[in-house]
């Protein structure tokens, strides 16, 4: 059976015709684009309902707005960035996923990253599990003396916290504290034994960013803030990402 035929609107203004255009090199021409399909081929989202990046960037080419902006494709896409990587035309899909993302109302976006997102908005230590900083300090140091007690082969090992001029600052996935703290012990080892000169901030630990994610720009910049000027108040040189 034949699939219904996409009807196109009128003459109205595309938002994301703009954006699109916005998004290619220069000289670039959404014209040259062959739907070679290079896009869809790596992205692990394609085929997820009915969708995929090559037929996305054409419905935003063609100026269906309305169908781009309420599809629930967009909060399937794991903005890994392969489709741009093997993107003849270099076109940034990511980057319209994410201006699709926001043309969600807040409250409509999916609630496990939209209150992931609000946790890590309740206090200093951007956790998206709402971990304070106080519980994280007491955490790390009750996980670090029961594997000195247990491994003397690691009785010496430090897990910092605020260590000022330490050349790496370190993130943690906020879960790992919360439910699962021996999680963390195996990278505090590599550490230890390759001599690194680390610490963990106290503020801004959180490793994750579910309001990148939620595309809440705003709150996004907010919590990554966080984390850069508390490392750079510890005079740390290197932010070392674990997520």
């Amino acid at each position: 059976m034949a699939e219904e035929a996409i009807k196109l609107g009128g003459k109205k203004k595309s938002i994301f015709m703009d954006k699109v255009r916005e998004m290619l090199p220069e000289g670039g021409n959404l014209n040259l684009c062959l739907t070679c399909g290079a896009c869809s081929s790596g992205c692990p989202a394609t085929g997820l309902e009915g969708m995929d990046p090559r037929k996305f960037l054409r419905m935003a080419a063609l100026g269906m707005d309305e169908e781009i902006t309420s599809t629930p494709w967009v909060w399937m896409c794991t903005l890994c960035q392969r489709c741009m990587r093997v993107c003849p035309m270099e076109i940034n899909i990511p980057r319209l996923v994410h201006e699709a993302r926001a043309a969600w109302p807040r409250e409509k976006r999916p609630k496990g990253i939209l209150g992931s997102c609000d946790a890590a908005l309740m206090n200093d230590s951007c956790s998206a599990m709402g971990a304070s900083p106080e519980d994280f300090d007491f955490v790390v140091g009750d996980v670090l003396e029961e594997y000195q007690e247990a491994q003397p082969e690691f009785a010496d090992m430090k897990a910092p916290i605020d260590k000022e001029g330490a050349e790496f600052f370190l993130n943690q996935n906020s879960r790992e504290p919360v439910t699962e703290p021996d999680e963390m012990v195996p990278l505090w080892k590599i550490l230890h034994l390759v001599g690194a000169d680390w610490t963990y901030g106290s503020k801004g630990w959180g490793g994750e960013n579910y309001c990148m994610f939620l595309a809440d720009d705003e709150s996004w910049e907010k919590t990554t803030s966080m984390s850069v000027r508390h490392a750079d108040a510890l005079g740390c040189t290197t932010y070392l990402n674990t997520e």
